[in-house]
């Protein structure tokens, strides 16, 4: 019972979530390849079958300068979730990635008043961003379109600003500090669906729906299988961790054996 109860909480969606796409003309179905390269030979292990997927084309340049969100959405193919937007100005739909704290009906886009405040959601080049401001959908290049900072949960921090240079320094998730031009757009806030680090897939048949078959380790194997496989009884391979082929998979052993 205590199981079952976990996976239904695990497995629970938002109950503001759209079911069916904000709009169709703004997807793309994706073909999967099962793992497999143009001769159909398995080149990735591990990988085939799991759902359909119909993919949403995210605005990442900031072409649109407002909009209203008008749905929610899971996209299959990310992390966090999406928002469907209406530009108030020229009518046309477009999706971007969800702030946290953002819901229906909330405004998105580029700032356009001078005011010092920033509102969750809207997005600026980072001369105009204060310090210490947390932000996503970085770009590294002005008008090269975000690329750091898009998944479930994650931001990064704006720490320093050099007019003279052009520069900004902003520290990343992995909490490594880079430079990029303070005319690099990003947006306010941190992205949407941070419980997903801590999703729980209960059981082995959700990780197929999302296209993972199983693996199986070298150890449990037989001798012709894996070198890892053999033995009597439960073995820990007896030389460092390889894969299937004896390659290296943890780098080169760095101790020392003793002299006798």
């Amino acid at each position: 019972m205590n199981n079952q109860i976990k996976y239904l909480n695990s497995y629970k969606k938002l109950a503001n979530l759209a079911k069916k796409p904000f709009d169709v003309s703004l997807t793309k179905c994706l073909k999967r390849r099962g793992g497999r390269n143009n001769f159909g030979r398995i080149t990735v292990r591990h990988q085939g079958g799991g759902h359909k997927r119909r993919s949403r084309l995210i605005d990442f340049n900031f072409l649109n300068s407002c909009g209203i969100i008008s749905s929610i959405e899971y996209d299959p193919t990310r992390t966090s979730f999406v928002a469907g937007c209406v530009n108030s100005e020229t009518g046309k739909n477009f999706y971007t990635l969800l702030s946290q704290g953002l819901k229906v009906g909330s405004i998105v886009g580029k700032k356009k008043d001078n005011n010092p405040v920033f509102q969750v959601g809207q997005s600026s080049a980072l001369r105009n961003f204060p310090l210490g401001s947390l932000l996503h959908s970085l770009e590294l290049k002005k008008q090269k379109g975000s690329q750091i900072s898009r998944s479930a949960g994650s931001f990064i921090k704006l720490i320093q600003k050099d007019f003279e240079s052009g520069m900004a320094r902003v520290k990343l998730p992995s909490k490594k500090e880079i430079t990029v031009p303070l005319d690099s757009f990003a947006v306010f806030g941190i992205v949407s669906n941070l419980a997903h680090r801590s999703k729980n897939l209960s059981k082995a048949g959700r990780s197929r729906w999302l296209g993972k078959r199983p693996s199986v380790r070298g150890v449990a194997m037989n001798p012709i299988d894996h070198p890892h496989g053999g033995g009597e009884g439960k073995t820990s391979g007896g030389r460092p961790s390889v894969t299937p082929w004896g390659r290296l998979t943890r780098g080169k052993p760095t101790k020392k054996l003793k002299q006798f």
